[in-house]
């Protein structure tokens, strides 16, 4: 599957790959841009070529019949987003539940475009002890760029600084919506 999933992305796509994933088993993955539904599949297929399991959350309604097998076998983890919900301290708790847990998000919270990123992964990251793992998908040079792992510190606004800077000139599928 893996080398399908290189074929695939190298030649047929023609995209390219720079950094590498580190070897971690926990961490907070965040992706940027999100623009369009394509992100997703891109996704897929970018764990399968990397050959590393990475997880994600969804509304525990998705993980019902008729569709919650595909949301599980892809990597998903149902999480309850009820109104006295905290949702950070629930994906912590998936944390300290699970061996391996590599958690992607999409912090712009939309596919539409946003001057600044929500703050929800990093909370996680801080609560969770783990790394956060900068990852880019920028359509405009076909390339998915790959950080290395940065911990927080007690310094959030300059944490997410240096986070802004790392997806400065990063176009999405949709540039107009693009970060």
């Amino acid at each position: 599957m893996q080398s399908l999933a290189k074929f695939i992305y190298f030649k047929l796509l023609g995209w390219k790959l720079t950094g590498s994933f580190p070897n971690l088993d926990k961490c907070v993955v965040i992706v940027v841009p999100h623009t369009h539904w394509l992100d997703f599949f891109l996704g897929l297929l970018i764990r399968k070529v990397i050959n590393k399991e990475i997880n994600y959350i969804g509304k525990k309604s998705l993980f019902k019949p008729p569709f919650g097998w595909f949301f599980r076998w892809t990597g998903g983890a149902p999480v309850d987003r009820f109104k006295n919900s905290n949702t950070v301290d629930n994906i912590v708790q998936i944390f300290n539940s699970r061996n391996i847990f590599r958690l992607a998000l999409a912090p712009e919270g939309t596919r539409k475009k946003v001057e600044q990123l929500r703050t929800g992964f990093y909370h996680i990251a801080k609560k969770a002890h783990v790394p956060i793992l900068m990852v880019a998908f920028d359509f405009g040079k076909k390339e998915i760029k790959i950080g290395e792992p940065f911990y927080s510190s007690s310094d959030m606004e300059k944490d997410m600084a240096f986070i802004h800077e790392f997806y400065k000139g990063v176009k999405g599928k949709v540039p107009e919506y693009s970060f």
